[in-house]
């Protein structure tokens, strides 16, 4: 009997982007886009839910900032450089930076904490970052669902292409697990000779 995922997705699929949202999320909103275009779940629920998600996290990480900032970045130096660059960015264009700083490598999370320890009054980032929030999670969301439709046109038929999958990963889960146990008797009886 094969286990059923789908149900799954559609209990917690929007659970999971949330949660997900919170403090990462690239990679867990395409995936939710992509279920999204399996139709497992609703691909502006997806957006909204990410965006809320992206949101508090980093209005929570914001509020870090504000209250530990220079703490922080004084405990983690090799914060300071791209605390350097937030900060110079702000003081140019606080709203593009706001704005961008979801999108930056490496400043998702950090970015704004960093802002935090600037200037930037909390309503106005707040405000700011819900409307970053909802690009953002359109940008990665979009992406899943684009994704999920190329998928379709080279592969076909995705239903079928998932079963195929799914069951090929279990096997090869199980074949791995075997082996790991083989492996583990054979050093046991290694070391006791």
């Amino acid at each position: 009997m094969a286990l059923e995922y789908g149900p799954l997705i559609e209990r917690y699929g929007y659970l999971a982007t949330f949660a997900g949202t919170l403090i990462e999320g690239e990679s867990l909103l395409i995936l939710s886009g992509l279920a999204a275009h399996r139709g497992y779940l609703a691909l502006p629920f997806v957006v909204l839910v990410g965006a809320v998600g992206g949101a508090i996290g980093d209005l929570v990480f914001f509020l870090l900032g504000r209250h530990y900032g220079s703490d922080l970045i004084a405990r983690f130096p090799r914060f300071a450089p791209a605390a350097d660059r937030v900060h110079a960015m702000i003081e140019r264009h606080p709203t593009a930076t706001i704005l961008a700083v979801r999108f930056m490598y490496g400043l998702r999370t950090a970015g704004p904490a960093i802002i935090g320890t600037t200037k930037v009054p909390l309503a106005e980032f707040a405000a700011i970052n819900a409307i970053g929030a909802l690009l953002w999670s359109a940008c990665w969301a979009g992406a899943g669902y684009v994704l999920g439709k190329a998928a379709e046109h080279m592969l076909g038929d995705l239903a079928k292409v998932e079963r195929e999958l799914f069951g090929a990963v279990i096997v090869a889960i199980v074949l791995g697990l075997v082996a790991w146990h083989v492996w583990l008797a054979r050093a046991r009886r290694a070391k006791a000779v």
